[in-house]
């Protein structure tokens, strides 16, 4: 049987890195993918998840239902709460990107740094550390990392600018975490340099997100 994967984007950084690695791991599945790059900029702008923001991921969550979809794979760790309100009016499993990370961190680290590029990134991916260690009944005391003006860098095609932001806000937290997770599944590429650069373990999430995914069709099967 070959399966059907909906991946919904907030942004297009990530689409061609996703691909690799759903052709590595899954390469018989469907992948679809879902862009809508404006829903970012209106989080940013926002602060916050609006109630427009939920209404269109719901809207393009059931279309990813109505196209056949057998998992839909949630990309924005920004709009992770929007996830959790959608689940019950659609009938095909969500999976958070970042979800298997989160929990991979908070089962082997009591200390964790986390970097991001926003804050509106930043306070959702603590919020799913904290509740992952809940439920595993774990106690983690979390660090924020963010790199201020590099989102804005990046934007303003100055990607050298970003990773070093990244990278200058990674060096500022591994004297005092276990590990560092990082929030946006765009800075994964970054992941073994900043290892190297600050000797701790370093966590990303679109690799564990989508074995979470293939784990889930597994489920189905």
């Amino acid at each position: 049987m070959k399966w059907t994967v909906a991946a919904v984007y907030t942004g297009q950084g990530l689409a061609d890195p996703l691909k690799k690695i759903f052709d590595e791991l899954l390469p018989d599945c469907r992948l679809v993918n879902l862009i809508d790059d404006g829903l970012i900029h209106d989080v940013v702008r926002a602060g916050e998840i609006t109630p427009l923001v939920s209404k269109r991921l719901l809207t393009y969550y059931r279309n990813a239902e109505e196209l056949g979809a057998d998992v839909i794979l949630n990309t924005c760790s920004s709009v992770s709460e929007a996830v959790d309100r959608a689940r019950p009016f659609v009938s095909v499993p969500i999976v958070k990107i970042d979800q298997e990370m989160a929990l991979e961190a908070v089962s082997r680290y009591a200390r964790i740094g986390v970097i991001a590029t926003l804050p509106t990134t930043l306070q959702p991916t603590k919020a799913l550390l904290l509740s992952q260690a809940e439920a595993i009944g774990q106690k983690v005391a979390l660090a924020d990392g963010l790199a201020a003006g590099a989102y804005d860098a990046l934007v303003a095609g100055k990607p050298e600018e970003h990773d070093a932001l990244i990278a200058n806000a990674a060096a500022g937290l591994a004297g005092s975490v276990d590990a560092i997770v990082l929030a946006q599944g765009s800075m994964a590429r970054m992941e073994a340099a900043l290892r190297e650069k600050t000797g701790k373990p370093v966590l990303s999430s679109p690799r564990s997100g989508v074995m979470a995914v293939k784990r889930a069709l597994e489920s189905l099967s």
